[in-house]
């Protein structure tokens, strides 16, 4: 454990280390101290087990049920069907995943070649940058901006290159879980089409906005712009691995083409399983609400007396179960997040592995205790480490 007048030097992150590979070393580090971990870098909520457990029933007994079947081709033709009444689009608009992350992998391989251009927002998850490095392309960034994270249209314009073929960005936006107002998106996607490029707006926290303030998906917008999304984040069901991607049709079926190549790995029973969830939605929309409504107010004021108290900096979202705060006085948050991972085994996103050094991602939406505990220990490690890093009166 650090002491207090102990304050770690984190070195550069090295080339090619990734968020990914990071959370899994700190979870090792956190739970090497008492096989205990505090996470608060989950950015969903969390896996409704219970629920969960009696679709997979309904899947497989006493027999397995209609929904069971190939889903080799294009993805389980029953999840595409209610995705199609979802979306109101057809299925020719529609491609089934491995995740949101296999959709994005496919985008990237069948849009991207080595010298193109692409453009991606930050602060931002890195694995857009990685899949763009991936593929030989020059990236490029552009900035969102202020606590509210805004994209400038017009800097995007500035930026963009005869060559550019992507340009890629989040809503609700990933790290902060701020919305892009829906002017913005019009703008970007009539920009889209002027100039020629894709605008891929990955949309997995979409769904914790209410209609009124995101009344529909991005890719409605404009025949250039795709929408990526997955049960994931708003159903905690990462583990069925189940994503999608809509787009006019001719995206999709440049994207089915490669994919017919490539693609081995959909599971025929996870989806099958995910055809179920999608058929007994309310369920798990009310499990995600009353998890949201639970832990937001506890989050809230936690986090309006560490700003009132200038420990932390920033906004709240509006929806979601995320806040991207800024830490005064810490200009290194990887250091930071790896202090207080050994002092107390709370794990928190550092900022520097989105573009933004100095901030942290939060996940707020966990059990109360664990709740409880994790905000505990983060305002405890804030006030040790500030309190260390000022220099000792009179020294």
């Amino acid at each position: 454990m650090f002491k207090e007048d102990q304050m770690p030097a984190t070195p550069p992150m090295p080339e090619g280390e990734s968020y990914a590979r990071w959370v899994r070393g700190a979870l090792a580090v956190a739970r090497a101290r008492d096989g205990q971990a505090v996470s608060l870098f989950e950015s969903s909520v969390p896996e409704p087990r219970e629920l969960l457990r009696q679709i997979v029933l309904e899947t497989a007994e006493p027999r397995f049920s209609s929904y069971y079947v190939s889903a080799f081709g294009d993805g389980n033709p029953f999840v595409l069907d209610m995705l199609a009444r979802r979306y109101g689009v057809g299925r020719d608009q529609l491609l089934c995943t491995t995740g949101a992350t296999g959709g994005l992998s496919l985008i990237y391989r069948a849009y991207v070649r080595a010298g193109d251009h692409v453009l991606i927002e930050t602060p931002g998850f890195d694995l857009f940058a990685h899949l763009a490095e991936a593929s030989g392309a020059a990236v490029e960034a552009f900035r969102r901006h202020g606590d509210r994270f805004l994209v400038d249209v017009a800097e995007v314009e500035a930026k963009l290159r005869p060559n550019t073929r992507l340009v890629v960005l989040s809503d609700l936006h990933n790290p902060s879980g701020m919305a892009t107002p829906q002017p913005v998106l019009r703008a970007l996607a009539d920009l889209a089409e002027r100039r020629g490029f894709l605008l891929v707006v990955d949309e997995v926290y979409g769904d914790y906005a209410p209609k009124d303030r995101r009344p529909a998906a991005a890719a409605a917008l404009s025949p250039a712009v795709v929408s990526l999304s997955s049960l994931t984040k708003i159903y905690g069901l990462g583990v069925l691995r189940c994503g999608w991607i809509v787009g006019a049709p001719a995206v999709i079926e440049r994207l089915s083409r490669l994919n017919g190549q490539i693609e081995f790995g959909i599971s025929t029973l996870s989806h099958a399983v995910a055809a179920h969830v999608m058929a007994n939605a309310g369920s798990f929309e009310e499990h995600s609400r009353r998890v949201v409504a639970r832990c937001r107010p506890r989050f809230q004021a936690w986090f309006e007396t560490m700003v009132a108290e200038g420990l932390m900096g920033g906004e709240l979202p509006d929806d979601g179960c995320i806040c991207f705060p800024s830490l005064p006085g810490i200009a290194d948050s990887r250091a930071f997040s790896e202090w207080l991972i050994a002092r107390s085994g709370v794990i928190v996103a550092p900022g520097e592995y989105f573009g933004a050094p100095g901030r942290i991602r939060i996940g707020f939406c966990q059990e109360d205790d664990r709740l409880d505990a994790g905000l505990a220990g983060l305002e405890e490690g804030l006030r040790a480490y500030v309190r260390a890093a000022q220099p000792a009166l009179g020294g």
